[in-house]
């Protein structure tokens, strides 16, 4: 089931990303699996803007999505799910339901960045029916920005995009 994600899930979601990140350590890349959850006040932010959803499992919150809009579009701030409910389609089930709210709210596209070649990112999310952006907005360019400050580009990283369904 998905639902908005209230404030009294935030330990959870922390707990969730911590998790998801775990998976980067076999690939070599430690520091992603090291990097601190989204803060208290990042994540009550989401939830007031009503831009952050869960997806439960049998009463557990399995997994979550944040998102904003940026230059027209619905951006995924972060989806993360918890290895222990991976490969069950429930980021796909979030990444959906925020196809639906970003045509309910009249916007026209989905974009993200992510690494290009860690299998469950750049791979993943084109097999949902994303592709890398060659020509990308200007606040989608301050993002990557951003992340090439932080490092991130130790590894490919790449903006895509996926048109919403109808």
């Amino acid at each position: 089931m998905i639902r908005p994600a209230l404030t009294t899930d935030i330990e959870r979601l922390q707990d969730i990303e911590i998790a998801a990140g775990q998976p980067f350590r076999a690939i070599g890349m430690d520091r992603i699996a090291d990097d601190d959850p989204p803060s208290t006040q990042n994540l009550t932010g989401y939830i007031e803007r009503h831009c952050a959803w869960v997806s439960t499992v049998d009463g557990v919150v399995a997994a979550y999505l944040l998102a904003d809009r940026i230059d027209g579009f619905a951006h995924i701030e972060q989806v993360s799910v918890h290895p222990d409910y991976g490969r069950r389609g429930v980021g796909a089930a979030l990444i959906e339901h925020l196809d639906q709210w970003a045509k309910d709210h009249g916007l026209t596209a989905l974009t993200l960045t992510t690494f290009r070649d860690v299998p469950w990112n750049g791979p993943y999310y084109e097999r949902l029916g994303f592709h890398e952006m060659t020509d990308a907005p200007d606040e989608l360019v301050a993002i990557r920005a951003h992340e090439t400050e932080l490092g991130l580009d130790e590894w490919p990283r790449i903006a895509m995009v996926r048109t919403c369904r109808n």
